[in-house]
């Protein structure tokens, strides 16, 4: 398993960092056989496992059940646990409570989202010893003050917010950073300007590694198709197949054959 300081080793080695985002167990097996570096438990499973329309609807309890189910099924990986929707938002004592019942299901860290607000919070629980990733650019808790899903940084001023925030994070004692949809230059700018790695979803090739959701990689929703996104597979079409195949089985009698059948 890595560590912390591998993260910090890799950015100076100039060496790419991987991590995937999933959310449970059967996943979380496959990941741990890879060479994939870390994986991400992000609250983002409020959309891709529950179905709602946004990262807000996930609660501490749902992110629990799932870093619990993907440290069991990973358990050689560096697992990053998100901070879910207003739990760093209610002063310390609501966000240690939530670090702590985070970190008690095993994960290796905690990942919060934005920087100004959270600056206090973020030292105080590295300074009780859990690390923190942070994460700037578009924020999906903020979905809703931002406007939607837009790429973020685009102006002078905004750019430079954004180098300003992620010098926070790392003042503030972040060991990595997320930089999610900004212009590639921007994604440069912020690797170069502080000393922790980054890693980009939709913020360029400069930064020190990437980060993508497991089911959008293996192409499981045909109709999520954002700029950023390479499919490594075609899930979607390959257990569609599958199943199409297993129900003409059944119906045509082939399916169990004999040497499936006990007796």
């Amino acid at each position: 398993m890595i560590s912390v300081q591998t993260f910090t080793k890799r950015k100076q080695q100039n060496r790419k960092i991987s991590m995937v985002t999933c959310y449970d167990f059967w996943s979380a097996k496959i990941i741990n056989q890879s060479d994939i570096d870390c994986i991400l438990v992000g609250d983002s499973l409020a959309v891709v496992m529950h179905g709602f329309d946004s990262t807000v609807h996930a609660t501490l309890d749902m992110m629990k059940m799932h870093v619990a189910a993907v440290v069991r099924g990973a358990p050689d990986k560096f697992v990053v646990a998100d901070m879910p929707f207003l739990s760093c938002s209610k002063g310390i004592n609501v966000g240690m409570d939530a670090v702590h019942e985070l970190m008690q299901t095993g994960a290796s860290a905690v990942k919060i989202e934005g920087a100004a607000h959270q600056a206090d919070l973020i030292a105080h629980i590295v300074e009780a010893g859990v690390p923190v990733m942070g994460h700037i650019g578009l924020t999906p808790q903020s979905i809703h003050n931002l406007g939607g899903h837009k790429v973020q940084g685009k102006s002078e001023g905004d750019a430079q917010k954004l180098i300003d925030d992620a010098k926070r994070l790392e003042q503030a004692g972040c060991f990595s950073i997320v930089l999610e949809c900004i212009p590639n230059k921007l994604g440069d700018c912020v690797s170069r300007a502080v000393s922790v790695p980054t890693i980009g979803i939709g913020a360029g090739p400069h930064t020190d590694g990437q980060v993508l959701v497991l089911h959008d990689l293996l192409g499981a929703d045909p109709d999520f198709c954002p700029k950023f996104l390479r499919r490594y597979a075609n899930v979607n079409q390959l257990v569609a197949g599958a199943l199409n195949g297993f129900h003409e089985d059944v119906r045509n009698q082939s399916f169990p054959a004999l040497e499936e059948t006990y007796g």
